[in-house]
Formats: C-alpha cells, sequence, structure tokens
C-alpha cells in the first residue's frame, strides 16, 4: 500500500448484545423514576412503564452514553488499536428490541519500519567571513553610536535628516497618523518616494502636502497596499555625525582596542555562520530522513500543525502591535497553504521518535530541569514557578517530548555527513 493509498482511518462496526441494553435501559429507567416529577403521581411513585413512555429519549440518551464507550474501549483493548483522538460515534442503530448497532471511526498512528537514518549526506551553503563583512558590522555600529547635529541656514538634500511634524488621514477614512518630531532621512532606499521627492529643498517652516501609497508587501502591515494623504511640516535639519573609528570608539563597544573590537567581530560573525550552517544541515537532514520513509499520517495531527502553524502568524502579528483581525488576510487560504509543511512537521516528530528508541535516546530527569531552569530565566520567573505553569498547563511531557527530539536531531547531525557547497569539505 503506497502513501497515496494508505490511511490512518479506521472504522470498526461494533453492537451492545440486546440483554446489556435491556439491563441498562431498565436501570436508568428506575433511576429517573426515583426523582422525577410527574402530574398525579408523588415524587418517586410514577410506574417505570410510564417513566419508560414519558423519558425515552432521555433513558436512550442515557443508555448510550453509558454503554457506547465502554463497548469501544473493549473493542481498541482486543484489537489492538491506539486512537489518536477520541474516536467519533456515527450510524447509531437503536431499535425498540435487539442490540444497539453502531459505527466507531477515528485515527490510529502509522507503524512503519524504520529505513536509513545513520550517516545521511546533505550539503550546506559555504560561507565567509570577510574583512569587508567585518568593515560593514564596524560600520552599523558607528551607526547605531551616530549622533544627529543640527544645520542651519540650507534646504534638505539626500542623505540630511528632516525633522518632521507629520499628519496622515488614510484614503477612504480611518485613523490618522499623527506624529511629531519624526526623523526623515531623505534619499534613503528604505524611505517612501514620495517623501524623497516632496522634502528634498524644503526649508525648516515649510509646510507640504501630498499623497504616498505604500507597496502591498510594506514591513509594517498596518500601511501595506494603503494610501495617505500627508500634511508634513519642516521643523528643522539635521546631519548623521558618526563617531570617530579609533581605539576611543571600540573602548565604548567594550573592546580594548580596535584589532580587538574587529578580532570579536569576526568570532561573533563566524559563531552566527555555523549556527546558520548547522540549522540549515538540521533541516535539510530531517527533508532526507522524510524522503526516505513513505507512510501516512493522522489528518487529526496535521490540522494541529496548520492550526499551530497559523497561531504562529498571529502571535508574529499582535508582536508588531497589529490586530489580526484589521488584516485583509485569507485566514482560511493560509491555512491551507500551511498544509504541505504541517505534514512534514507530523512525520518529522515520527521518524526523530523512532530513531531515539532505536538508539536508545532519552532525556534524563537532570537534563530536564536544567532546560526548565534555562526557560524560567529567560521568562523571568523561578525554576518552581515555571514548572508550575507548564503542569498546569499541561505542557510538561510535549515540553520532555521537544527536548528528546532536539536530542535525536543532535546525534543524526554527529552521525552525519555534511559538505559544504563549494569546498565539498567532508565532517562527521
Amino acid at each position: 500500500m503506497t502513501e497515496a493509498t494508505a490511511t490512518c482511518r479506521r472504522e470498526i462496526e461494533l453492537e451492545i448484545p440486546a440483554d446489556e441494553v435491556s439491563k441498562s435501559m431498565e436501570k436508568v429507567a428506575r433511576d429517573i423514576a426515583r426523582v422525577a416529577r410527574v402530574p398525579g403521581f408523588r415524587p418517586g411513585k410514577a410506574p417505570v412503564t410510564l417513566i419508560r413512555r414519558r423519558f425515552a429519549d432521555d433513558i436512550k440518551s442515557e443508555v448510550l452514553q453509558s454503554l457506547i464507550p465502554e463497548r469501544i474501549e473493549k473493542a481498541l483493548e482486543e484489537q489492538k488499536l491506539v486512537p489518536v483522538t477520541r474516536p467519533q460515534v456515527d450510524h447509531v442503530d437503536f431499535p425498540e428490541a435487539g442490540p444497539v448497532k453502531f459505527r466507531a471511526v477515528f485515527e490510529v498512528f502509522p507503524e512503519f519500519e524504520l529505513g536509513e537514518y545513520k550517516g545521511l549526506e546533505v550539503e550546506v551553503d559555504a560561507v565567509e567571513v570577510s574583512d569587508d563583512d567585518v568593515a560593514k558590522t564596524i560600520e552599523e555600529l558607528r551607526s547605531r553610536a551616530a549622533t544627529f547635529v543640527p544645520v542651519e541656514g540650507r534646504a534638505l538634500a539626500d542623505g540630511d535628516f528632516a525633522v518632521l511634524k507629520i499628519i496622515g488621514v488614510p484614503a477612504g477614512g480611518g485613523e490618522p497618523i499623527q506624529a511629531e518630531n519624526v526623523l526623515c532621512h531623505i534619499g534613503a532606499e528604505e524611505t517612501m518616494e514620495a517623501f524623497n521627492t516632496n522634502l528634498r529643498g524644503a526649508q525648516p517652516g515649510d509646510k507640504k502636502q501630498f499623497e504616498a501609497t505604500y507597496p502591498a508587501d510594506y514591513p509594517d502591515p498596518k500601511l501595506g497596499g494603503k494610501s495617505f494623504h500627508y500634511t508634513v511640516d519642516v521643523i528643522g535639519v539635521k546631519e548623521k555625525k558618526l563617531p570617530e573609528l579609533n581605539d576611543e570608539f571600540a573602548k565604548d563597544v567594550e573592546a580594548a582596542s580596535l584589532e580587538d573590537l574587529r578580532a570579536k567581530i569576526r568570532q561573533n560573525l563566524e559563531a552566527e555562520r555555523d549556527h546558520r550552517q548547522r540549522e540549515q544541515a538540521e533541516q535539510k537532514l530531517i527533508e532526507a530522513l522524510i524522503a526516505k520513509h513513505d507512510f501516512p499520517v493522522p489528518e487529526a495531527l496535521v490540522e494541529h500543525q496548520q492550526d499551530a502553524r497559523l497561531e504562529r502568524v498571529v502571535r508574529s502579528l499582535a508582536g508588531q502591535g497589529v490586530d489580526p483581525r484589521a488584516v485583509n488576510v485569507d485566514w482560511v487560504s493560509l491555512r491551507q497553504r500551511q498544509r504541505e509543511r504541517a505534514v512534514g512537521d507530523v512525520k518529522a516528530e515520527m521518524l526523530l521518535d523512532k530513531v531515539a528508541t532505536a538508539e536508545n535516546i532519552e532525556v534524563s530527569e537532570e537534563e530536564f530541569e536544567q532546560q526548565i531552569a534555562h526557560l524560567a530565566e529567560h521568562s523571568g520567573e523561578t525554576a518552581q514557578a515555571f514548572r508550575a505553569r507548564l503542569t498546569k498547563q499541561g505542557s510538561l511531557d510535549r515540553m520532555k517530548s521537544k527536548l528528546r527530539s532536539d536530542k535525536t536531531l543532535e546525534w543524526l547531525h554527529r552521525n552525519a555527513r555534511i559538505q559544504t557547497a563549494a569546498a565539498k569539505d567532508t565532517k562527521s
């Protein structure tokens, strides 16, 4: 059976013997009779036969709720099936006499043999850290340490920073943008062309009015794809003054000297490169592992991963101060586009679990406690409070499972053959 036709869905036809149904109905009817209020009878004195007629639907519902879960659990145990989620019940046949028949529909984890996983060969991008990269980083540090010096007696030119008071009214109505003492870098690539064109040559005290339309992929989602009518007052002109590139500057950014600063920057850039290459290698190892194994995955787990991916998008927008409800996004389509990656997520998790089992990779209690302490420190909580919160959320097992998967991925990386795209240098 290929993955195209294989499925994790299971359907089992079950029935509850007539005598079990009859006994359960009698018990439920008696229980209802003890508390039911029936006109013409004192509480608890109405005949059971009347109770059966008057509360027929309630009795059937109680019987099904009582007997169906027991029957499903027994069948699953007999057939050695472990459902991924709670079985769904349909096609219920509850006749006046005879057995109750129904169908239980659920998904199970796939059964598959672990194939090749040791010595996987993947290729990562070759990234060299050059003197230009170091120099560029130093210039970024100088830029962040720069001061803005007022300029008198001339108009705005490319490279200047205009000090502005801005009012922007969105086309079609809506909340206006208002800001004072805004610095606008004239002629810069990141500056909207409407601002460059209308402010170049302006003098302090000038007032400018113009339209600006933001591209759909503009970094700020609140502005992307929208048009604004701007009224802009030019308050002043400033130049950006960079600090001198010398040992004094190096000391200001916590280096002993300029040469020491360059060495530290190179070391950091190389560490960043190694981290990126490792992440790329691990992602490609997962892809290689998936490519060597053909098996179906439970739809319920894929759905869960699609939801998780969508939640990350929503949290990202919220983190930028954007209300996800106000963004013009087809959420249904966006969720569906996550499907292929969600399937990969589920397969990766199952494969890593298989490899961990095969290689006896486990998370010790000491490792788990260290991880809790590490995450607690980053969240500003004590380890005890952090553990209590995870326990309340039911997240401890998921966290331990994630830690086990991470250890397994590290094991795969250590036992893989990693090559760089250019040099083809093999590492184990």
